[in-house]
């Protein structure tokens, strides 16, 4: 009877550990493109409402958020210049 009681527990387990991967997965995506998202929704509202010029604005906006984003996913984060970014911060 335990052993199966045991089974499970480690089902479960498992199922907790996927969920938390897909969550940490999912908030460093929102943390790389949420500026642009929330822009790009932006123009979208802007755009319904007839807003033409404040939609144009919000676009621009959404690319440029999405240029920085794709910059700073291909940056090459490493333990040789983490030494740099944290120092430079700190500063």
């Amino acid at each position: 009877m335990k052993i199966l009681s045991r089974e499970s527990g480690q089902g479960m387990t498992e199922y907790i550990i996927i969920v938390a991967l897909i969550a940490i997965a999912a908030i460093a995506a929102f943390s790389y493109f949420g500026k642009t998202v929330r822009t790009q929704t932006a123009a979208m509202s802007e755009s319904l409402a007839g807003k033409a010029s404040d939609a144009q604005s919000a676009a621009s906006d959404a690319g440029t958020a999405a240029e920085a984003a794709k910059t700073a996913a291909e940056k090459d984060d490493n333990l040789s210049n983490y030494v740099q970014d944290v120092g430079a911060g700190a500063k």
